[in-house]
């Protein structure tokens, strides 16, 4: 049964008091002012998106980023993406690599959904990235990294990689260590399966030994001193990190022994801290902004994921750092969006369906601005988006013949983010490897039946 009309909920007073509250956007660089106030010294800005093909949604998070980098001396940013890709990007902004442009620099995003970060949003953003670190010290370099755990083959070449250079002998070791996890297909998810049909061993001791002998040795590494051998090692460590974390969520997808989106957010959490720590060994602390989807940043404690036991990012990063963590959602009523029909699947341009009633995207369309900045931070005792509303998330599928089951939950987004922003009618973002489905627009209302 769908919630409640949203009229029923937020009468003429709460409507009124959301008014107040909402900033308007104009487009001019002092929209993003009061976000600015309520970061203040907040050394961590986690970034949402309602989905992850909106134009407008990376286009407001770069223009943010931009000014926590140089208003608040924000020094990385971290993604929803793996950390081998991500890292080639890093190379690129901080003058390390030759790569001739970003987009080389993003080749290396060679996995579905190719246009989550092959887009020309960050490709624009990369490239702003790079022309702001062309006049400071390399220690003062804007970074980009990756939080994701998916790239368990690509990780595992790293690490050889850098073994081979640093370790000759260790790297042997190490490639033996990780024999158990070659795959015949080159997938993942083939070792899982296998494991859990019993048709080879879990790896996870090796996994695990790996990521110990690099630590042990961390101190052999890095008896060249300076900031190249420090980063070189702490890429690798962390690769071989996510090798152990990766190995055990491709086991858990097969054997149920654990929840996989736990798994994954755990990692990502894990990821950076990690990251927090190494760009703060040098004295000062580091300052970090991450873009990943709402269902990661918002604090999962507010929403339908705490009743599966499942956690986030967001909910960990508050447990965690509390007010040093600002969660910022990002919300559309209707527009197009770039995704899927499955996994694997072109991308496709496709139409959003207008925000269904009783959802927090109808009460903010209904508020009239059509694009605004709302505080939430401390409005709770007004009791403002304190009830459950259903709340939608579109990631790298979109279904909308199925929308209410497949892409609306509930949350009291008063409790689930700081701040929130609101775009009513919001573009697709348009890829660097552009398919034909996506210049021909929205698939066929007979898909996948029609002739």
């Amino acid at each position: 049964m769908d919630s409640p009309s949203a009229s029923l909920r937020y009468g003429a007073a709460q409507q009124a008091k959301l008014r107040r509250l909402a900033q308007p956007l104009t487009g001019h660089r002092n929209d993003y002012d009061g976000l600015m106030e309520l970061v203040g010294d907040a050394r961590f800005v986690l970034l949402g998106e309602a989905t992850h093909g909106t134009r407008d949604f990376y286009a407001a998070r770069a223009a943010i980023t931009e000014r926590l980098i140089n208003e608040k001396g924000f020094t990385a940013v971290a993604v929803e993406a793996d950390w081998p890709d991500a890292y080639r990007v890093n190379r690129y902004v901080r003058g390390e690599d030759a790569d001739a442009d970003a987009d080389a620099a993003l080749d290396d995003f060679g996995r579905f959904p190719l246009w989550m970060w092959r887009n020309t949003e960050v490709r624009e953003f990369v490239e702003t990235l790079r022309a702001v670190n062309r006049s400071r010290a390399a220690r003062d370099r804007v970074g980009f990294y990756g939080l994701d755990m998916y790239s368990l083959y690509r990780s595992v070449e790293w690490v050889l990689a850098y073994l081979e250079k640093m370790d000759p002998e260790e790297a042997k070791a190490a490639k033996a260590r990780y024999a158990c996890l070659e795959s015949a297909t080159g997938e993942p998810q083939y070792y899982g399966h296998e494991v859990r049909r019993g048709r080879r061993p879990s790896c996870r001791e090796e996994a695990v030994e790996q990521l110990e002998r690099l630590r042990q040795k961390a101190h052999i590494y890095l008896r060249h001193d300076g900031m190249e051998a420090e980063d070189e090692q702490f890429q690798a460590e962390r690769n071989a990190h996510l090798v152990r974390n990766a190995e055990a969520y491709y086991r858990a997808m097969f054997t149920g022994w654990d929840n996989t989106w736990n798994l994954r957010d755990q990692h990502m959490a894990e990821t950076l801290e990690a990251l927090a720590e190494h760009l703060s060994r040098h004295g000062q602390q580091a300052r970090i902004v991450v873009w990943e989807h709402n269902s990661h940043v918002g604090d999962a404690r507010a929403t339908a994921m705490s009743r599966r036991g499942e956690h986030n990012l967001g909910q960990l990063m508050r447990q965690r750092r509390g007010g040093d963590t600002v969660l910022v959602g990002f919300t559309t009523y209707s527009g197009t969006v770039t995704a899927a029909h499955d996994w694997d699947g072109p991308a496709w341009r496709r139409r959003v369906r207008p925000g269904l009633e009783g959802s927090v995207e109808r009460i903010f369309h209904e508020l009239e601005p059509e694009r605004f900045y709302l505080p939430l931070r401390g409005q709770s005792a007004d009791g403002l988006l304190t009830e459950p509303l259903l709340e939608r998330a579109i990631g790298v599928i979109y279904r909308p013949e199925t929308e209410r089951l497949s892409h609306y939950f509930e949350s009291r987004l008063g409790e689930q983010f700081d701040a929130v922003f609101h775009f009513d009618h919001t573009r697709a973002l348009e890829p660097l490897d552009r398919t034909s489905e996506w210049e021909r627009g929205d698939m066929p209302e007979t898909y996948p039946f029609g002739v």
